[in-house]
């Protein structure tokens, strides 16, 4: 049975995922903004130890990004550009093409502690300029209270496998 929102609250009562992909990636997070009530507004809560990443560098055509360092220090790789961070800075991440793909990176000591928050697009196209790859995403159902899309497309390519509209189209 799904619980009821809740008005408040507190990052430390949050059950945490941990996860590890290759070298780079690695991240103890969870998202949490449907345990708010929130069905527009993605929020999550990032852990990454030094040497790490929480994601591949991407772009959103759709969705914004923000995110908030609660603590430790790091590089966010922005469009072409790196940029030091440290506990207390504010991130933007709008949507865009190339120009505004964004990671975090933590070049620091200790955890990279941060808070993400985004919209959530019911259609979303995400790309990944330093592998080539893009994600075409929909959800088209209800979101249940746990979170759950009813009904949801999702496909990662790369453009070099792109067809004719008329590829495959019985009589075309």
């Amino acid at each position: 049975m799904a619980t009821e929102p809740k008005a408040v609250i507190n990052t430390a009562d949050l059950k945490l995922d941990h996860w590890k992909q290759g070298e780079l990636y690695e991240s103890t997070d969870t998202s949490f903004g449907a345990l708010l009530g929130l069905a527009s507004l993605g929020v999550s809560y990032n852990e990454v130890p030094p040497g790490k990443s929480g994601c591949p560098f991407h772009n959103h055509h759709v969705e914004d990004e923000l995110f908030y360092v609660i603590a430790g220090s790091g590089e966010y790789r922005f469009g072409d550009a790196r940029h030091v961070i440290k506990a207390g800075d504010v991130l933007g991440a709008p949507a865009g093409g190339p120009e505004t793909a964004h990671q975090i990176i933590n070049t620091g000591p200790a955890t990279l502690v941060y808070l993400g928050i985004s919209t959530m697009a019911k259609t979303e196209i995400v790309e990944y300029p330093d592998s080539g790859k893009f994600l075409a995403k929909t959800n088209w159902g209800k979101t249940n209270r746990d979170n759950t899309e009813t009904k949801r497309f999702r496909h990662i390519g790369r453009p070099e496998g792109d067809l004719d509209y008329w590829d495959g189209e019985p009589g075309a």
